[in-house]
C-alpha cells in the first residue's frame, strides 16, 4: 500500500529462471501488496521459481502469445486484483527493481498517471553495457518520435520499466494493440492521445548474458514498427487516417478473461515477502 493505493507489480516472464530469484527480492516488499507473474510458455524452470518465492498469482500462457501479449494478461490480471497503481517489473534484472517506489510515489502523488524508468537520464544506458547500435537507434528513434507526438518530450520511449494508474489501463484500447514488443511504444503513443500525463525517472540498466534482449533482426522489425506508431499518432491527430488504438471506441482490456489466455497456477491474496530461493 502506498499512500492509501493498492500497489500491484506484474512481471511478463519468459525463460527468466536465472535472474527472477534477485529480481523478486530487490523489490521493495514493505509497500508492493501483490506481485502477478505472468509465464509466456518458457522453455525453462520459471514456474518453479515463482512457485518457490511464494509469488502470489501465476498465470501460465498455453502457448507463447509475445512480449504485447503477455503484458495484456499481465494488465488484466492486475485489473482484476483491484490494483489503483501497477508497475511493469521485467524479471531479467535489466533494471533495478529498488526503485519500483520511486516510480510507485511519482503516480500516488497525483502528479502523473504513467511513469517511465529512463536509461538514457541519468549516468546513461551506455556504462550499463547497452550496445552502440542500440544506443544509437534509440536516440534516433525516440527524436522522430518528440518530433511527431508533439504534445511531449521525453528522453527516451523504449524502457520496459513503467508505472500506470488504473485508470490508465482502463481507459487506454490497448487491446487493439500488437502483442509484439511494439507493444510498449503503442501504449506511450495512446497515453499521449488520451492526454494523461507523463513522467520520467533515472534508472541505471544492466546488460548481460541473463537478462532479455532482442536480435538484430527483431530490432529492426521494432523500429519499422516505431516509426509506424508515430506516422499512425500524427495522421490520426490530424484526421486523416483514423487508427484504431487512438479512438474512443478501440477494444479495451476486459477484467475476468485473464485466465482463458493461460493456466492459473497460483493464486493468494497474502501480503508478498522476499525469499531466499
Amino acid at each position: 500500500m502506498i499512500n492509501g493505493k493498492k500497489l500491484v507489480v506484474v512481471m511478463p516472464a519468459y525463460n527468466a529462471e536465472q535472474t527472477l530469484v534477485q529480481t523478486y527480492n530487490d523489490l521493495p516488499h514493505d509497500i508492493v501488496d501483490e506481485v502477478i507473474l505472468v509465464d509466456d510458455h518458457s522453455r525453462d524452470h520459471t514456474i518453479d521459481v515463482a512457485r518457490t518465492l511464494g509469488i502470489q498469482t501465476i498465470i501460465r500462457h498455453n502457448q507463447n502469445t509475445g512480449y504485447g501479449g503477455n503484458q495484456k494478461t499481465c494488465y488484466t490480471a492486475a485489473l482484476e486484483s483491484g490494483a489503483d497503481i501497477v508497475v511493469m517489473v521485467h524479471p531479467d534484472y535489466q533494471y533495478s527493481p529498488k526503485l519500483c517506489g520511486a516510480i510507485s510515489w511519482m503516480i500516488a502523488s497525483g502528479e502523473y498517471d504513467m511513469v517511465l524508468a529512463s536509461r538514457i537520464l541519468g549516468r546513461g544506458a551506455l556504462q550499463g553495457g547497452m550496445p552502440i547500435w542500440k544506443y544509437i537507434a534509440n536516440r534516433f528513434l525516440t527524436a522522430f518520435e518528440n518530433l511527431l507526438l508533439g504534445d511531449v518530450k521525453l528522453s527516451e520511449y523504449h524502457t520496459g520499466y513503467r508505472a500506470f494508474t488504473r485508470k490508465v489501463l482502463e481507459t487506454l484500447p490497448l487491446a487493439e494493440n500488437s502483442d509484439d514488443f511494439v507493444f510498449d511504444n503503442q501504449m506511450i503513443a495512446q497515453a499521449v492521445a488520451f492526454k494523461f500525463n507523463l513522467g520520467e525517472i533515472s534508472c541505471p540498466t544492466r546488460y548481460m548474458p541473463e537478462a532479455s534482449s532482442i536480435n538484430f533482426k527483431r530490432s529492426v522489425k521494432y523500429g519499422f514498427g516505431v516509426l509506424g506508431t508515430s506516422l499512425a499518432y500524427r495522421l490520426d491527430r490530424m484526421g486523416i487516417v483514423r487508427s484504431a488504438i487512438f479512438r474512443d471506441e478501440g477494444r479495451r482490456l476486459e477484467p475476468g478473461t485473464s485466465a482463458q489466455r493461460g493456466e492459473v497456477i497460483s493464486v493468494s491474496r497474502a501480503t508478498s515477502a522476499p525469499s531466499q530461493a
